[in-house]
């Protein structure tokens, strides 16, 4: 495993990544807010069905490995292009993007801009709505710095602090405040995308109702017993199996059990 690096932003900036090399689509894991790519996903991936395939594991700008320029905006948006730019770098179309929590908004804006580079979707309790953001909202962005990010740290789990630690407070800043009310909605865009699309999601987690429109729209559910948010974490083996399964082409068949919970991002 084998951190590389391509320039994908301003002055320069570029994005770390790790590639497994397989077969297939590539796999193009997509972290959410604080996290970073290969932490998140190093246990899952050793599991049958995903050590044998083709897999891109970049960290977004401000975290992990990558840089941190100062001029980059953090929104959504902003993160999706620079993954267009990383898959247009290694010339890699109709790629397999798996999204987690922020990074699920940043798969799906993705795959509205450019559906050249998406072949399918997988969404693991994606953020798809503004929601109120109280632990960066009530600062500026140098208090945040100067303050904010010590709290938001202190206040992590120990398995969110390991990779938050890595942030740029300003990426963090900028992305969060970014989740809020500037957020787009985009479970309307979710359910109009053309390619297939799945969700994937902790039986624990109280993340998403059991919403009709999904079904509707032939975005099956997935759900990893047991587990909540970070599943990827606390279980591998069965994450693994979920996302193995969401990933299928035959995806309309859901793996796991019913949940009951309602709409929430983070």
């Amino acid at each position: 495993m084998v951190m590389k690096h391509v320039e994908v932003g301003p002055d320069g900036a570029r994005l770390g990544y790790v590639e497994l090399a397989g077969q297939g689509p590539a796999i193009v894991y997509v972290h959410g807010l604080g996290a970073c790519g290969a932490p998140y996903l190093a246990a899952s991936v050793r599991e049958p069905g995903l050590a044998d395939r083709h897999l891109l594991v970049p960290d977004l700008l401000g975290f992990g490995v990558s840089d941190r320029p100062a001029s980059f905006g953090y929104t959504l948006a902003d993160h999706a292009g620079t993954i267009a730019r990383l898959l247009d770098a290694l010339g890699v179309r109709g790629a397999h993007v798996v999204g987690h929590s922020m990074g699920g908004g940043v798969a799906v804006l993705l795959a509205q801009q450019r559906p050249d580079l998406v072949a399918r979707l997988v969404l693991v309790e994606p953020s798809l709505r503004p929601s109120p953001r109280p632990l960066v909202e009530p600062y500026s962005e140098a208090e945040y710095v100067r303050t904010g990010f010590a709290l938001r740290l202190a206040d992590a789990g120990p398995q969110w602090a390991a990779t938050m630690r890595l942030a740029d407070p300003v990426a963090m800043y900028r992305s969060e405040l970014a989740l809020g009310a500037a957020m787009p909605v985009l479970d309307e865009v979710l359910l109009g995308l053309a390619m297939p699309r799945a969700i994937v999601e902790g039986e624990l987690s109280g993340w998403l109702a059991d919403d009709p429109r999904l079904r509707a729209a032939g975005v099956p559910v997935h759900v990893v017993p047991g587990t909540t948010h970070v599943m990827m974490l606390e279980d591998p083996p069965a994450f693994a199996r979920a996302l193995r399964a969401a990933l299928a082409a035959d995806a309309a068949q859901p793996v796991g059990v019913a949940a009951t919970s309602t709409a929430a991002s983070s």
